[in-house]
């Protein structure tokens, strides 16, 4: 009466384009990722240490963000200039160019630190939030940990030269797909162009962004550039094009321009080597399975979260994707429960194995019904 059940699909989601299996990224260390997917694209030294620079104002951005998305800190609060925060404009620094005594909105300092990258802003949010900006750096660690970053330490909000600030591309690259993840409202600021800060007692003072992808045709939208003497220049980086997001880190190239040039090549490299498919969508119903004794004959599946790999396209291989179950399930069968798994294949490796949820509660039939249904089966073999 019970059997196990496969039911197969094809996805031939591959195109015949060359991918460049030699890419050689001219910087120290890197690392690229498929967003959606997870999966690493490309790596070089990922996991080798890196003075982060100014990529360390992710991590100030987001210690703000968490605290607007939880209602303790609002973008038209006011924070108080001390001298500290104040000297960083008058160092040779990058600044938003902060007055000693100002009063300055978290909004207005966030922009400084995303689009300026002002150091002197970075010191202003840090003690606003926590009292000092040792505090604010302790909390930063923290986040760091808890979000997965294992080979990081912050001891400043804005990445000036200090040996115990330092971090790996690979946990630049965690903390960067938090940011996008959790704050894509506010994530948006990484991708304006200029910011305009009309400063007390001169004229305003405009500012572009730092990041020269953003001034390319590829689609990106973030996230943060970094320099300092000595880790050369570094850049976290970000494009959205049909449907996709990548994200790339790299550090130690040798100039703005091949930090411009690798950064692009990298990017453009996942973009046209590699394929994203989408094998399923979160809650929605992937397929029918049969049920036995039960009110009715078919339930849906489906599965609780968004399915996504990224294929070569150069092998042209076939993505299998199976349905498995021992069926007819036997009714009742309450909503949500685990009815059978969806396995995932490419290459011949199992890359992914699902839980597979039945989407309504089925009831069982009656005694009565229940014993015309076995003579069915005894006399016909139909269930």
């Amino acid at each position: 009466m019970f059997k196990n059940l496969i039911i197969f699909f094809f996805i031939n989601g591959l195109f015949a384009i060359h991918a460049n299996a030699d890419l050689d990224v001219k910087a120290r260390t890197a690392i690229l990722q498929d967003y959606y997917s997870g999966e690493i694209l490309y790596e070089k030294e990922a996991d080798i240490s890196i003075y982060p620079a100014s990529m360390t104002k992710i991590m100030t951005a987001i210690i703000a963000f968490d605290l607007i998305k939880s209602g303790d800190l609002r973008l038209d609060e006011n924070f108080l200039i001390s001298e500290k925060a104040w000297r960083l404009s008058t160092s040779g620094y990058s600044s938003m160019f902060i007055m000693v005594g100002d009063k300055v909105s978290v909004e207005d300092l966030l922009k400084g630190i995303i689009i300026a990258s002002g150091n002197d802003a970075c010191v202003a949010l840090a003690e606003g939030i926590a009292g000092s900006e040792e505090e604010f750096a302790i909390l930063m660690t923290a986040k760091a940990r808890e979000i997965g970053m294992k080979n990081t330490n912050f001891v400043n909000s804005s990445g000036i030269n200090n040996p115990d600030n330092y971090s790996t591309v690979r946990d630049i690259l965690i903390m960067s797909k938090y940011l996008i993840n959790e704050h894509p409202k506010y994530y948006q600021i990484f991708s304006e162009k200029e910011f305009t800060w009309n400063r007390t007692g001169g004229d305003p003072i405009t500012q572009g962004n730092r990041n020269p992808l953003l001034y390319k045709n590829l689609g990106a939208d973030g996230i943060k550039t970094g320099y300092l003497a000595v880790e050369k220049y570094s850049l976290a980086s970000s494009i959205i094009r049909n449907g996709r997001r990548l994200i790339a880190v790299a550090s130690g190239f040798n100039s703005k321009k091949a930090r411009s040039r690798e950064s692009s090549k990298l990017l453009t490299y996942g973009l046209t080597n590699f394929d994203l498919v989408n094998i399923s969508r979160a809650n929605e119903p992937i397929e029918k399975i049969d049920v036995w004794l039960g009110k009715v004959d078919t339930v849906d599946v489906y599965i609780d979260q968004d399915i996504y790999k990224t294929i070569k396209k150069a092998k042209k291989k076939l993505l299998k994707v199976s349905v498995i179950y021992k069926g007819p399930i036997e009714a009742p069968i309450k909503k949500d429960e685990k009815v059978g798994v969806l396995k995932v294949v490419y290459d011949d490796e199992v890359v992914g194995e699902y839980d597979l949820l039945a989407s309504k509660e089925v009831k069982k039939i009656n005694f009565v019904s229940r014993l015309l249904k076995s003579l069915n089966f005894l006399i016909w073999g139909d269930v």
